[in-house]
């Protein structure tokens, strides 16, 4: 089963927003190049998606003209089998990707990048209902706390641990990284 690793959203764009901290981004960084790397030693298409959006201002940072839709500097670098761009959630919206997956003949995708609950998990659940297998990292995403209606705040751990609850065994097998490589291993040797 060939597969793919989908990085979605791991952008400097983020950088500019209120809300980041660097708290998590650490851990999400290592397990994040820990993938890229594992993918690349197996040689692993791995796709780029980029979210622009909002107006194109050099004030907004998720415009082109910002300056800020490029990687995040932390990331290993990598040849990107594709890039795109995104205006939605889900990576499989408006961009070709599907497109691209189909005509690759990628039938497993590793989802990974920012954040955790919004287009991660988006895509997930719109891969996984166009019949693609999905395996999602929770350790190779990231996000950020946020407040319930009531004010009261909603941690990140606790939104991850949401979002695998949520995807696992309906919509995705959760893997850790080395648990994502290793199916993507096991497929390819099989398929062979």
């Amino acid at each position: 089963m060939k597969t793919c690793l989908i990085l979605i959203d791991a952008q400097e764009s983020f950088r500019q927003r209120p809300y980041f901290t660097d708290v998590d981004l650490p851990a999400y960084l290592s397990a994040q190049n820990a993938l890229i790397d594992g993918c690349m030693e197996r040689d692993l298409p791995i796709v780029r998606v980029f979210h622009v959006d909002g107006p194109k201002t050099v004030s907004n940072p998720f415009a082109l003209e910002s300056g800020f839709v490029q990687p995040l500097a932390e990331l290993h670098p990598f040849d990107a089998a594709a890039t795109f761009h995104k205006k939605r959630h889900s990576a499989l919206v408006g961009t070709g990707l599907d497109v691209w997956l189909t005509q690759n003949g990628i039938q497993r995708l590793i989802i990974s990048g920012i954040r955790t609950e919004q287009c991660c998990e988006t895509t997930t659940r719109h891969a996984s209902d166009l019949g693609w297998t999905v395996d999602f990292c929770p350790d190779a995403t990231l996000t950020w706390d946020m407040q319930h209606l009531n004010g009261s705040v909603l941690k990140a751990a606790d939104i991850k641990a949401r979002t695998a609850a949520v995807l696992a065994d309906r919509f995705a097998t959760i893997c850790s990284v080395p648990q994502a490589l290793e199916r993507a291993s096991s497929s390819t040797t099989a398929s062979a």
